[in-house]
């Protein structure tokens, strides 16, 4: 599991590397050569895909199979108002997990949007504990987290 990992850690930098040469921040890879020059399979692939270029992340992937089928990775502006809205209203709506919402916070942080020390101290006023035993602490981590992303992102 730990090999497995550390290959999903390096796929995942490669991906991103790639995206930061890009003058457009959009690339288009084939999961299949991805697998061969990794020597994995392309569900290793898949899995890196899902679960670390996300929406929530700021990527919006684009997948077309059959023989020239591939995969398009897109980083999306998170200076973009749209992209703003997008996050506030359909990522994070009326109700987030503490842990989807620190890996936004963790995504602030890699673009360099937030300090580490912003990231902490937010992840503190979202964490379980201070949030206490309230009706609905999913529902009251999303409201101060949009707001909190309203004032530091407009």
């Amino acid at each position: 599991m730990v090999k497995l990992a550390r290959l999903s850690n390096i796929i995942e930098e490669f991906i991103k590397t790639m995206l930061r040469s890009a003058d457009d921040g959009i690339i288009e890879i084939k999961r299949n050569e991805l697998a061969q020059q990794f020597d994995c399979a392309p569900s290793q692939i898949n899995y890196v895909l899902t679960t670390r270029f996300t929406s929530d992340k700021g990527y919006y992937i684009e997948s077309r199979r059959g023989g020239g089928g591939y995969i398009r990775i897109v980083r999306l502006n998170i200076n973009d108002n749209e992209y703003i809205n997008n996050l506030i209203l359909n990522i994070i709506g009326d109700s987030i997990t503490k842990t989807k919402a620190f890996s936004l916070i963790d995504n602030f942080i890699e673009e360099d949007i937030l300090t580490e020390r912003e990231g902490k101290i937010i992840k503190g006023v979202l964490s379980d504990r201070s949030l206490g035993e309230c009706k609905d602490t999913n529902e009251l981590r999303a409201n101060i987290l949009k707001n909190i992303l309203i004032v530091l992102l407009s």
